[in-house]
């Protein structure tokens, strides 16, 4: 009885070890996995049909859109080039926003960031732009494209130098739990990835919608 309860007892331990051993990474998948779930088709999807009507009524470009998901942590990816045809997302990037009073190219508000359309705050604003202008850029690849607000809350994107570029800071791919270094209110992503979709943009024949949301 006595070699039996020894049998028992180590049987016990080595469940419990294994258990404890086994909790640490499936608590850090599951955290990384419950910040990306977030970015659910269904809500880019609910985004992506009204963006839709929104460009037949404003005869914008109804090949494709941007969308970017201010909700989520600037360290996954939540720029998405909408493509209307499809119906589906054809890239996703990440993006930076803007540091408003935090120090300028760290990721302090990379989980909630603020958003301003006051000059000089140096905060993103939310809401729905024109990507207007191709221009040369002193940042990244030296491309910019100047942003038409359309919301009362981006209407000084213009007077605000607020446009999209790349900049060599931003990552290619995620960088979670670190997030993306923050500018002062453009949407920035990487060098690389601009260059994918530069071309795209340019060879649209009317002007192209991009939705900044949370």
């Amino acid at each position: 009885m006595k070699f039996l309860s020894v049998v028992y007892l180590g049987f016990f331990l080595q469940w419990l070890i294994s258990c404890s051993t086994d909790a640490m990474p499936m608590k850090q998948v599951v955290n990384i996995e419950s910040i990306k779930s977030t970015a659910d088709f269904k809500k880019t999807k609910e985004i992506a049909n009204e963006a839709l009507k929104f460009c037949q009524s404003k005869k914008m470009n109804q090949e494709f859109c941007i969308l970017i998901d201010m909700s989520l942590h600037s360290g996954v990816k939540r720029f998405f080039l909408w493509d209307f045809k499809k119906d589906t997302v054809s890239h996703s990037f990440l993006v930076g926003h803007g540091c408003c009073d935090n120090p300028w190219s760290y990721d302090y508000s990379k989980e909630k960031a603020k958003f301003s359309n006051k000059d000089g705050s140096h905060c993103s604003s939310l809401g729905k732009y024109k990507i207007g202008q191709r221009a040369y850029s002193d940042w990244g690849v030296h491309v910019k494209y100047v942003l038409h607000g359309l919301d009362s809350s981006n209407s000084n994107a213009l007077s605000r130098y607020i446009v999209f570029h790349s900049w060599e800071a931003v990552a290619d791919d995620e960088v979670y739990p670190a997030g993306t270094p923050e500018g002062w209110g453009c949407p920035t992503i990487s060098n690389n990835n601009f260059k994918k979709i530069d071309p795209t943009i340019q060879a649209a024949n009317k002007p192209v919608l991009m939705w900044i949301y949370k």
